[in-house]
């Protein structure tokens, strides 16, 4: 009871009484298992069409909270000096109640600065709809002190649905050993209220990435690969850093990551080249740990064969996940 309350709340205090909200976006933790979700700039990083799908339930531990999947492809166009992608998510809070559904089309050039050194710039245009059920809505003229929700309300529903159209842009720098990046998401910042009179502003995203491989043993086949990350991310008020480590020994990966003193995110993964499946677990430590049980996600990603790489294109050697 007290749990469905709390998401009550939050829903009905983000909607209705605040004159101007901030919305946030979705959160992926298995980075890298989506790229294009994470930086624009990685479509076509990897050179052949690929295809990626991921899934995150977040706090499963309070009834109805959040569910976000994603879908993409990329890859890389010669002709077109880059490459395109496309990616879809969507993101259901309250079991459906509030549903928000995203499209994008992304377009990253690739400019080769010396035989090591890469850099790739992306711009990425998105169509969004954010839809409320407004049959699943409770105000506070319903509400006997008694009886409980027995009312009918007074209040009149809004528009069920909001379109926007939105753009963001990315950056990334690469070699054959180190990588970085930036991103900067929602650079229009459009409106999503659901309130005719309402204003619910997404505020600009941005993101700063980084990372090295560091291979353990024969330098061109080690045994073992290493690479340390950080992620640093900002939208509003809101700052997250992420701390990670990934292990690969021949088809196993594992990693773990620490966020913000709020959780550790544990990770195993199979990468088998063409084939890369992965799970992880955020491990709350913060207040709410008996509460939202953590948060469980799971990536599938598959590539596929191509023509043989233009001399002066490489993959980006991030992390699997």
């Amino acid at each position: 009871m007290k749990k469905a309350l709390l998401l009550f709340v939050s829903i009905v205090s983000y909607l209705f009484f605040p004159k101007s909200t901030f919305a946030q976006d979705p959160q992926f933790t298995q980075f890298y298992a989506n790229p294009l979700y994470l930086n624009p700039a990685l479509a076509g990083s990897k050179l052949c069409p690929r295809v990626c799908v991921n899934y995150r339930n977040q706090w499963p531990g309070i009834s109805g909270t959040f569910a976000t999947t994603s879908a993409s492809f990329d890859k890389m166009v010669y002709d077109l000096h880059g490459g395109i992608g496309l990616l879809a998510t969507t993101d259901q809070a309250g079991q459906g109640t509030i549903k928000t559904t995203t499209i994008s089309g992304i377009y990253s050039y690739h400019q080769p600065i010396s035989r090591t050194f890469t850099i790739a710039a992306a711009m990425q245009a998105t169509f969004t709809q954010k839809s409320l059920d407004w049959s699943k809505v409770n105000f506070g003229d319903m509400i006997d002190p008694s009886r409980g929700f027995v009312y009918q309300t007074g209040e009149t529903p809004g528009p069920p649905s909001k379109s926007n159209l939105d753009v963001s842009a990315g950056i990334v720098g690469f070699s054959d050993y180190y990588f970085f990046g930036f991103a900067a998401h929602h650079l229009t910042q459009p409106n999503e209220s659901l309130l005719t009179s309402g204003t619910s502003t997404l505020p600009m995203k941005y993101t700063l990435h980084g990372g090295a491989n560091i291979p353990i043993g024969d330098f061109r086949n080690p045994d073992v690969l290493i690479s340390p990350n950080i992620i640093w991310q900002k939208q509003q008020d809101f700052q997250e850093l992420n701390l990670g480590l990934y292990l690969k020994k021949e088809v196993l990966v594992c990693g773990l990551w620490y966020r913000n003193r709020d959780s550790f995110i544990m990770l195993v993964g199979i990468d088998k080249g063409n084939i890369r499946v992965g799970y992880s677990y955020d491990i709350t430590v913060s207040r709410l740990t008996n509460t939202t049980a953590g948060a469980h996600e799971v990536s599938f990603a598959m590539g596929f064969t191509c023509k043989k790489h233009k001399p002066h294109y490489r993959p980006v050697i991030c992390p699997a996940f």
